[in-house]
């Protein structure tokens, strides 16, 4: 169950979009990518985000963006490139967990994307975890583990 050199190697079949979950994984991963620009502003911190940071308790808030920042490159690589995807998926649904908890922190309840509400994160992390379950699925299937644990549980 923990890593293996298998989730640091791409391979050609990452990249077969004829595979749904493939598909699934590399846009879970993509859009991770506009959350990492909108924190920055001319090379350097965005003020609106450094600000929303710091209203939703998070202090300091200059190092919480850039740690934000730093989590959403790293699972968004990683999904892009099928690395580590069943850590990264997960990765990503706590980053996509944590933007909600501060959006109410700061907005309180808000649903709708025309009231800057949290539907869009909370969507990106179901999808998140399905990539999750669906990576580990096949891990485990690869693996011989929920035989074991099948033939284990039977005895």
């Amino acid at each position: 169950m923990f890593l293996t050199q298998d989730d640091f190697k791409i391979k050609a079949s990452n990249f077969d979009l004829s595979n749904g979950f493939n598909v699934l994984r590399i846009i879970c991963g993509a859009f991770m990518f506009p959350h990492i620009a909108g924190k920055f502003a001319a090379g350097a911190l965005s003020v609106g985000t450094v600000g929303f940071f710091a209203k939703a308790g998070f202090h300091p808030p200059e190092a919480w963006v850039m740690l934000a920042a730093a989590a959403e490159f790293s699972v968004g690589v990683a999904l892009v490139l099928g690395l580590c995807t069943r850590y990264a998926a997960v990765g990503a649904a706590v980053v996509l967990g944590m933007a909600v908890y501060a959006l109410q922190m700061v907005k309180g309840f808000g649903w709708t994307w025309n009231t800057g509400g949290y539907e869009y994160p909370v969507f990106w992390a179901i999808a998140s975890l399905a990539v999750a379950v669906e990576a580990w699925k096949q891990y485990l299937a690869l693996n011989g583990v929920a035989r074991r644990v099948l033939r284990h549980a039977a005895a």
